[in-house]
């Protein structure tokens, strides 16, 4: 009674093709494993040059503030323009790509193009933006626009088609234009979580400026390929710390940004 009583109540039943799928996993990752020459003594090797570098790196050296500060603010900069248009650009392309709000005929180009930015990781978009406009703040600003229209316009328009349509049909029954239904009807249902959306994209954004200046996009990550170039480790291990208090700044701004809306 005891055995039929824990078979009902184990919800992962044993089978054939379950166990069968977990021995193809298992092999796959060993054959990865020995295919890809990660062996014990590469892994040893590798603690013993990491304290070493470790060792090189701190205590940090903060010896060259105006370097760090002006890489903080372009960061800074490149973060908060990006964001905004990012911002301002997903409101409308997620609204196009809303399955509940459009014909097909708009919402499948429109989430073909959102699909399009989301395909590539920054550093890449980052790379292709660095050919076409040079080097410098400017493709960095590009870059993150595209990502940031990638994650909002894909999760706003997701947050559109889970609205209840009783209010949207409300404010249609009375005669409003589609643009008083958009502002009075769709905006109120969806608006708390666009702006958990955008704050959480601000916070992704200070991240991915310092990140895409190491191929060239501007901000914090040139002057820290730099450092890492001049093997400069105690100048590195300033700029590390210094991003780091950048994240936790962010983070503690969006909370704030969370509670209050």
């Amino acid at each position: 009674m005891d055995g039929i009583t824990n078979q009902k109540l184990n919800p992962f039943k044993p089978s054939l093709v379950n166990r069968l799928l977990w021995v193809v996993i298992i092999a796959y990752i060993f054959y990865s494993i020995s295919s890809l020459g990660l062996t014990v003594e590469r892994i040893l090797l590798g603690f013993g040059e990491s304290e070493r570098l470790l060792s090189r790196m701190f205590p940090p050296n903060f010896s060259r503030v105006s370097l760090l500060v002006s890489g903080v603010a372009e960061s800074l900069q490149i973060a908060i323009i990006s964001s905004f248009f990012g911002i301002i650009i997903s409101l409308f392309i997620g609204l196009l790509a809303a399955r509940n709000m459009m014909p097909l005929i708009i919402t499948a180009p429109i989430r073909a193009f959102i699909a399009l930015c989301r395909s590539f990781h920054p550093v890449i978009i980052a790379i292709i933006f660095v050919k076409a406009v040079g080097f410098g703040a400017l493709a960095g600003i590009l870059t993150l626009i595209v990502a940031s229209i990638g994650f909002i316009a894909k999760l706003f328009a997701e947050a559109i088609e889970e609205i209840s349509f009783n209010p949207v049909e409300a404010i249609k029954a009375t005669g409003a234009s589609f643009f008083s239904v958009i502002i009075y009807a769709v905006m109120p249902q969806v608006f708390t979580r666009f702006i958990g959306f955008a704050s959480y994209q601000l916070d992704s954004n200070l991240r991915n400026s310092t990140m895409v200046g190491i191929v060239g996009a501007g901000g914090l990550g040139g002057t820290l390929f730099s450092a890492f170039q001049r093997f400069d480790y105690d100048f590195v291990a300033a700029i590390l710390l210094t991003i780091i208090a950048i994240i936790l700044v962010g983070e503690m701004l969006s909370n704030i940004v969370r509670r209050i809306f």
